[in-house]
């Protein structure tokens, strides 16, 4: 039994980062139709600056993560404006063959600035703890914890505010939300800058567990596609639920299988879906 609840404990902690990734990439598919295959290099950036502003300026853990979060927004912003938007009218293939490019472009940048050693992040939360036969650190209860306040938050902001619904008409309806006077560019720039801003708390909140390096984005954002195809393209209630499903599934494979094979899980699941259900768990009604 004890086994199985730290299972389930290891299994939300990963969820919960897979989820805030997913959320990220779903938000700009939703509205956009874009798969923004850059997304994992937004990620990255977020783990290095938050890093940095902690080793090279001396902010604590919180301001390092806040201050990554508007950069990676900001980045999400520009890319909107400067690429994505531009090739809005163009080919569908261009926006993918942009969002390699600029994932290539930020992974070359990384390397180049920090270079393409493996750097660890410390937290103030690294305490170990035992409850009730769990024995986890505090960082991992602060990821599981504040990806559901985030979870929350993103939530009330869609629903309950003008520039939420904004979003929300954009990805029912491009053109019916710009008849009726929203304005498609800034809700684009917007969600763009909350997928960043995602991204970033992700990478900062998993960080302090894993390493810092060029291509930490790489299997996330694949794991990423796989979660919001599992849960549906452009579904916010299935980019969070397949993240905790790949999660649990992961952490049980992990266990009962192998470790060296529980990379392998997602893409299993990915088959079964794409075979049972191939729109998604819950899945959007056509446009």
């Amino acid at each position: 039994m004890e086994i199985l609840l730290q299972q389930l404990f290891n299994s939300l902690t990963i969820g919960s980062v897979y989820s805030l990734v997913a959320l990220g990439l779903t938000l700009v598919y939703g509205i956009l139709h874009i798969p923004n295959f850059a997304h994992g290099a937004l990620y990255m950036m977020g783990g290095y600056i938050t890093l940095t502003m902690m080793t090279a300026f001396g902010f604590n853990y919180w301001v390092a993560m806040f201050v990554s979060i508007l950069v990676v927004g900001l980045i999400g912003v520009l890319l909107e404006r400067f690429v994505f938007r531009l090739l809005r009218e163009a080919p569908p293939l261009h926006d993918k063959i942009a969002a390699i490019g600029i994932l290539l472009f930020l992974e070359a940048f990384a390397q180049f600035v920090w270079g393409a050693d493996f750097q660890t992040m410390t937290s103030p939360y690294g305490q170990v703890v035992t409850i009730m036969g769990l024995t986890f650190t505090m960082q991992r209860l602060l990821i599981i914890v504040s990806a559901i306040v985030v979870m929350i938050l993103l939530y009330l902001f869609l629903k309950k505010t003008f520039t939420g619904a904004s979003i929300i008409a954009m990805s029912q309806s491009r053109e019916g939300a710009s008849l009726v006077g929203i304005n498609i560019n800034k809700v684009a720039m917007l969600t763009f800058m909350i997928s960043g801003g995602l991204a970033a708390i992700a990478a900062s909140l998993a960080s302090p567990i894993n390493l810092v390096f060029p291509g930490m984005g790489h299997l996330v954002i694949l794991k990423a596609f796989v979660i919001i195809i599992l849960g549906g393209m452009g579904s916010i209630p299935g980019a969070i639920v397949g993240g905790y499903i790949l999660g649990f599934s992961e952490s049980l494979g992990a266990t009962y299988i192998s470790n060296d094979y529980k990379d392998i899980i997602a893409f299993v699941l990915l088959v079964i879906i794409l075979t049972v259900k191939p729109t998604g768990l819950f899945a959007k009604g056509e446009r």
